[in-house]
């Protein structure tokens, strides 16, 4: 018989998840200064997926031989990265930062309303529920209240971005099929599959070739390939398993509270009264989600 996991190993995953998630936005910001986006997101799942190989290879695990679970992997890379990115990056060209923070934090809140109405995998109830509209609340107060005031405006671009959290939920309940592998399997082969998408694209419109990086932006790709996608990856496979489609789900909350702290720290930005409102809102509200009440 397995061994269940200890709860608070769980939880303290759960936020080096949201550590390494929210700090990709930082290394992202000093990687696109002389490496464009598409290269940037083609050399990070590549470099990530040859990690992600190596690791799998070192532990002795071996990759699927049959077709399905490949397929099945595509699918989940898509959800996961390729397609929800694609509609982040075009959504964000248009709509504030702030705001894209806020509409790019609901996943949980589409996990909720996906697995009561449709999959019913786990067990959803009112807690979760409360829990959900507690962390965005937390958000909303992390990036700041005026966020909202461009609700309405740009609305293709802030669907967009909506888009993309509903495909990062639609990642987090896929995901649990895999729970039969081992977490580097599945994240090696979801991060193969993003490489094979996004490398011929950046070839054919970036042409990388042609790029003189700073050695900053070299360095911040290698942060953002190794801590914050194939680090990152490894343990979102392995919480989804352990806490849950919802559970996992719940690190979008604290992955921005983790963004504009790091903001803070790093790049000098300021922090208002209502960021420690909102980070007591996002934990209370991440409690919710994961309290053994709230689990099947």
């Amino acid at each position: 018989m397995p061994k269940t996991p200890n709860r608070a190993t769980e939880l303290m995953l759960l936020g080096l998840l949201a550590l390494l998630w929210g700090s990709s936005y930082l290394f992202i910001k000093v990687a696109v200064a002389t490496i464009p986006p598409l290269t940037l997101m083609a050399a990070r799942v590549t470099l990530a997926a040859a990690v992600l190989v190596l690791v799998a290879r070192l532990q002795r695990r071996s990759f699927p031989a049959d077709r399905a679970t490949w397929r099945a992997l595509f699918v989940q890379s898509v959800l996961n990265s390729t397609a929800a990115w694609a509609l982040l990056a075009w959504g964000a060209q248009f709509v504030d930062s702030g705001l894209a923070g806020v509409l790019n934090s609901t996943s949980p809140i589409f996990v909720f309303f996906i697995t009561l109405l449709w999959t019913r995998h786990e067990t959803v109830n009112a807690l979760k529920l409360v829990g959900a509209l507690l962390g965005l609340a937390g958000v909303v107060l992390i990036i700041g209240v005026e966020a909202l005031a461009g609700l309405g405006r740009e609305v293709a671009a802030q669907l967009a971005v909506l888009a993309s959290a509903g495909l990062y939920a639609g990642a987090a309940i896929y995901g649990k099929r895999f729970t039969h592998l081992p977490p580097v399997i599945t994240a090696a082969g979801a991060t193969l599959w993003a490489s094979a998408v996004l490398v011929p694209a950046s070839l054919l419109v970036e042409r990388p070739w042609t790029l003189e990086p700073a050695p900053v932006s070299v360095l911040a790709l290698l942060a953002l390939s190794l801590f914050s996608t194939a680090g990152a990856l490894l343990l979102y496979f392995r919480l989804i398993g352990s806490l849950g489609s919802m559970g996992v789900a719940s690190q979008a909350y604290l992955r921005a509270g983790v963004s504009v702290l790091l903001g803070a720290i790093v790049l000098g930005e300021r922090l208002d009264w209502t960021v420690g409102l909102g980070l007591a809102a996002v934990i209370l509200g991440v409690a919710a989600i994961n309290t053994r009440l709230g689990r099947s």
